[in-house]
C-alpha cells in the first residue's frame, strides 16, 4: 500500500527540516504526516538519487519520536547507502522503507522489486565506490536480503538497551 504523499511533497519535507540542524519533534512529526510514517506501513518513494534524503528524513523522524537519538547517525548513514543501492542498481521505479522496533532492536528496510541480490565486495583504502554494503556489515549487527516472489528487501538491525 502506498504511503501518504506524491511526487511534489519530499521537498517540502526536506526544506522545513533543512531550516535546522537539529531533527525537533514538531518537524519530524511533520515529515512523518506528509510523506507516510515508516514505523506504520511501508512508505514507497521514486526511485532518484534525491530521494535518498527525504528516506533520511523520515528515518531519522521515526529514530527521534522512538526516542532513539543515539542511533540518528548510524540509522542515517545506512539507510543511505541500502536506498544508494536500491536507486543504482535495481532498475526500479520506486522502492519502499519500512522500521520496525521490537525489544532490544531497531528494524530498517528497504525494499524493491529486483531478485539480483546485493553483493558484499571487499574494499580497499583507495577505492571511491562500491563501499555501501561494506559499511552496512561493518556497522549494522546484522544485516540481510530477503527474497520474494518479486524483489527483495535488504534490511539492518541496530540493536538497543531497553531501559
Amino acid at each position: 500500500m502506498p504511503g501518504r504523499g506524491g511526487a511534489e511533497q519530499p521537498q517540502a519535507a526536506d526544506a522545513a527540516a533543512d531550516r535546522s540542524p537539529v531533527l525537533t519533534d514538531d518537524v519530524a512529526a511533520k515529515a512523518l504526516d506528509l510523506l507516510g510514517d515508516p514505523s506504520v506501513r511501508e512508505v514507497h518513494l521514486t526511485s532518484r538519487p534525491e530521494s535518498a534524503s527525504t528516506a533520511r528524513r523520515l528515518s531519522l523522524s521515526v529514530v527521534r519520536l522512538w526516542g532513539l537519538p543515539q542511533l540518528a547517525d548510524t540509522v542515517e548513514l545506512l539507510v543511505s547507502e541500502l536506498v544508494g543501492n536500491a536507486v543504482r542498481h535495481t532498475g526500479a521505479r520506486t522502492f519502499g522503507l519500512r522500521m520496525h522496533r521490537r525489544r532490544g532492536w531497531v528494524r530498517v528496510e528497504v525494499r524493491d522489486p529486483s531478485r539480483s541480490l546485493p553483493c558484499l565486495m571487499p574494499v580497499r583504502p583507495m577505492d571511491t565506490s562500491g563501499r555501501g554494503l561494506f559499511l552496512v556489515d561493518k556497522l549494522a549487527d546484522r544485516w540481510g536480503v530477503d527474497l520474494q516472489a518479486r524483489g527483495k528487501t535488504t534490511w539492518f538491525e541496530l540493536r538497543v538497551v531497553d531501559r
